[in-house]
Order: structure tokens, then C-alpha cells, then sequence
């Protein structure tokens, strides 16, 4: 099979036409690879200056009131990941910069798409594209054209009676071609590394590996499942047709039939009616029984019995700061309800998807893709879920120094000190490592597994069928 493999290699070398077409590929990705690293780095740049902007912002505001803190509130700002030009993921339409203030959980706004000018049915041009795209069609091509000429030129019965088997004969055009598409990708990783303005951790180092095994696993099954017809069709044009048929069914139509039929199953509801619902459980009580007024009622009955006096004039504390941490606590149990259950939804939908690739091995490899890069769905909820901690505990501070703080009831002119701000720390977000979110993964790589088995079991049975019909 090794002869096999390096005559591939010497004939492609020979071809002119081969060559230009691999420079430009390479070149393709070379410059799709490098600006997109750029565009990350350039893009991570203002993240990190507005993150100081702010920062400075807060620090210089002077003495002022804590409720209207938290109203100015803050930001958190969703880091990229050293992958992000990789594959963007989620991040061209979801955003990265969520906004912390008292009284509302705000959505994240200012995704990359938003921001550009360049929208097509892809989206903008990435390196995710070209490998999830442009490879595998160069994958079919070269493997098509690979086996066919050995039959035009009746190489094949040649072969077959100096003692080569017809599989050691497909099995080497399939990994003569599998090691140029992973030569490929592991140019476009170097650049990624090559660009990257930080230490190589050993969490970048295992993802950067795993990205290697997903695209090698999908790249093969192309691969085989192209020699698989050719050996079907014995290098007859049908091969062709019916690969390019079946990529294209992979490509488009799946992804659309599942996730149609994903969100028919897990409907999420209208923007409109979640606001609503939300809205009607702030004011109406999560259960429909405890208004506003109610509420508040029991609060001031608490206190006031809590310090042993009669109005809240007569406390030595700010009640006016109780009684909006206790409106914040409350909200807290509303988004909790609320968010909670659209993320259920949302989670629901992911898993759907990554079930949906037992039928394409596509979706399993977009989803390991996105997943290992740090750009999927999940990574985008625990960015918001972790955001959402923080504005918790960031507002509490605020509404306990009104409280608490030396003022009195009613007293909305009193203002904090400045080094009472300055002691609050800014929302920091890592990315967790690969190692802690691996099991969310499991689906799309046992089905890159079935599909690998399932493309070689096929592949050798349709060369020893073939093996037969020629002897």
C-alpha cells in the first residue's frame, strides 16, 4: 500500500494543474487563516481597551449614590478564544458584550455579524468554511478521479493478478489524498498558533489536537464513502454524481430538515411573550398569589419587628436599600424561572442536533468544530450564566451600602465613597477547559465513529464484490 501511496504522490507532483490547484488552496487558506487571526486579535484588542475604558470610567465617576450605581452599572465582555478564527461559531450572530445593571438580566448584543458588512448565506469568509467545504470537495474529486484512472487505464486487473487486493488498492487513493487534507488543516493550525499572542497551555494544545482527530475522522469518511461508490460503479461517472449528490444532501438540505424538525420538537418562545411573562411575574408574583404590594408589606412588617420600632423613619438603617435588594432578589427568582427554562430549551435543541448527526456526519463534525474551538451554544449560555452570577452578587454589594451604608431612610442624596467602588472587582470569564466540558461532546464523536465504520465495512465489501467480479 505504501507504493500505492507515494506513486499517488509522484503523479500528483507531475501534474501541473494539481500543483496550482493545491498553491491556491493553500494560499487560500494561508491568507483566510492569517486575517482571521488578525481580525481576532484586533477584535480581542478592543475588548481588553474597552474593559479598561470602563474600568477607568467607574473608578473616576467620584462619590455617588449606590442606587444610581446600579443603574450606571457595568459590562461583561465574552473573551475569544485562541480558536475563534478557527471557527467563530455562535459568536457571528450571539454576541459579546452583555451590559450589568439593577433590576433586568440584559441579552448579549454586538455579535461580529452585526458589526459587518459582508453577509452571505455562509457568512463571512473563515478558515471553518474552507475545511468544512472546500476540502472535502477536493477530498471527492481527487479520490474519484484517482480510482477512475486506474480503471481507464486498466491498471486494476494488472495489479489484481501480480497479488494486490482491490482494497489495499482504494485504501491507499483514500489515504493518499486523507494525508493531504490533514497536511492542510495542520498548515492552517500553525498559522492559528503562529498568530496567537499568548503561551501555548496545554487546555490550547489538547483542543488543537482534538480538532485534528474530528476533521481527520470526517475527512476519511468522505473519502471512503467516495471510493466506496467508485468501487460500486467500478470508476464510472454515477460514482461521482452520487458522492456530489450525497455531500450536497450532508451540506444543505439535513442541516435544515434537522434543525426544523429540532425546533418543532423544543419550540422557544416569541421575544414579545417572554418579556411578557416575565413582566407580568414581577409585578404579579411568580405564582400569581404574592404582588408587589404584598410583598412589600411583608418586608416592612419584618424589619421594622426585626429593630423593635414602629416606622421606618425610626430605623437606624437606609429601608430603602432593603427593600431593593429585596425587589432584586425576587427579579432574581423571575429570571430564574424564565431564562432557566429557555435555556432548557436551548440545550434541548443542542443535544437534538448533535443526535440529528447519526444521519450527517456533518452536523457531528460542525458541532465538534464549534464545541472544541470554545464557540458553540453551550460556551455561549455558561459566558451568560457566569455574567449573571456576577451582576447578582455586584448589585447586592451596591444595595447593601445603601442600606447599610450610613444613610437614612428616604435619603437619596447620600453618596458612597469612591474607594467604596473602587473595592468592587471587575466580571473576569476564562473559558473552562476542554477536560470539564468533554462529556457534553460524546454524541458527535461516537457518531464520527459509526460513520468511519460504517464508510470502511462498506468499502471493503464492495472491493471484495468488485475483487470477484473481475477475477
Amino acid at each position: 500500500m505504501s507504493r500505492i501511496f507515494f506513486n499517488e504522490w509522484k503523479a500528483w507532483i507531475r501534474t501541473g494543474q494539481f500543483r496550482w490547484l493545491i498553491l491556491l488552496l493553500t494560499f487560500m487558506l494561508v491568507a483566510v487563516s492569517y486575517f482571521g487571526a488578525q481580525d481576532v486579535a484586533n477584535r480581542q484588542a478592543k475588548i481588553d481597551g474597552s474593559k479598561k475604558e470602563v474600568r477607568e470610567q467607574w473608578e473616576s465617576m467620584g462619590p455617588s449614590n449606590p442606587h444610581g450605581a446600579a443603574h450606571f452599572g457595568s459590562y461583561a465582555f465574552k473573551p475569544l478564544t485562541p480558536l475563534s478564527a478557527l471557527d467563530e461559531g455562535v459568536n457571528l450572530t450571539a454576541g459579546r458584550v452583555l451590559r450589568l445593571e439593577g433590576h433586568v438580566q440584559n441579552e448579549v448584543v454586538h455579535s461580529s455579524q452585526s458589526q459587518s458588512v459582508f453577509i452571505s448565506y455562509f457568512g463571512p469568509l473563515k478558515a471553518s468554511i474552507l475545511l468544512q467545504v472546500v476540502i472535502p470537495l477536493l477530498i471527492i474529486f481527487l479520490t474519484y478521479y484517482g480510482i477512475k484512472g486506474e480503471h481507464e487505464q486498466g491498471r486494476v486487473r494488472l495489479l489484481m493478478v501480480q497479488g494486490v487486493s482491490y482494497f489495499r488498492l482504494i485504501i491507499g487513493k483514500v489515504v493518499s489524498v486523507w494525508v493531504l487534507a490533514i497536511l492542510i488543516l495542520l498548515i492552517t493550525l500553525i498559522i492559528q498558533w503562529a498568530t496567537f499572542q499568548g503561551s501555548l497551555q496545554p487546555d490550547l494544545l489538547l483542543r488543537s489536537a482534538l480538532i485534528v482527530l474530528a476533521y481527520s475522522l470526517f475527512y476519511l469518511v468522505i473519502g471512503s464513502f467516495t471510493a466506496v461508490f467508485c468501487a460500486r460503479w467500478a470508476g464510472g461517472a454515477s460514482a461521482l454524481t452520487v458522492m456530489l449528490a450525497i455531500w450536497v444532501v450532508w451540506l444543505i438540505f439535513l442541516p435544515k430538515v434537522s434543525s426544523w424538525f429540532v425546533q418543532q420538537q423544543n419550540p422557544l418562545p416569541s421575544r414579545h411573550e417572554f418579556k411578557i411573562a416575565m413582566r407580568e411575574d414581577r409585578s404579579k408574583g411568580i405564582d400569581g398569589h404574592n404582588p408587589t404590594d404584598e410583598r412589600e408589606k411583608a418586608l416592612k412588617d419584618s424589619v421594622l419587628g426585626a429593630y423593635g420600632v414602629s416606622s421606618v423613619d425610626s430605623l437606624p438603617i437606609n429601608y430603602d436599600g432593603l427593600v431593593m435588594q429585596a425587589d432584586e432578589e425576587y427579579g432574581n427568582k423571575v429570571w430564574d424561572k424564565h431564562f432557566g427554562a429557555l435555556f432548557e430549551v436551548l440545550q434541548r435543541q443542542k443535544v437534538g442536533m448533535q443526535y440529528a448527526g447519526f444521519l450527517n456526519p456533518f452536523g457531528s463534525l460542525q458541532s465538534l468544530s464549534m464545541g472544541i474551538c470554545g464557540t458553540d451554544q453551550w460556551s455561549h449560555l455558561h459566558f451568560q450564566k457566569e455574567a449573571e452570577a456576577y451582576r447578582r452578587v455586584f448589585i447586592k454589594a451596591l444595595n447593601d451600602e445603601h442600606a447599610f451604608g450610613g444613610s437614612k431612610t428616604g435619603d437619596w442624596g447620600w453618596k458612597a465613597e469612591q474607594e467604596f467602588f473602587n473595592q468592587i472587582e471587575d466580571f473576569h470569564y476564562e473559558n473552562p477547559a476542554y477536560t470539564k466540558v468533554a462529556s457534553l461532546y460524546w454524541p458527535d464523536w461516537l457518531s464520527l465513529g459509526i460513520w468511519l465504520f460504517i464508510s470502511l465495512s462498506l468499502l471493503g465489501y464492495s472491493s471484495k464484490n468488485l475483487e470477484e467480479a473481475v477475477i
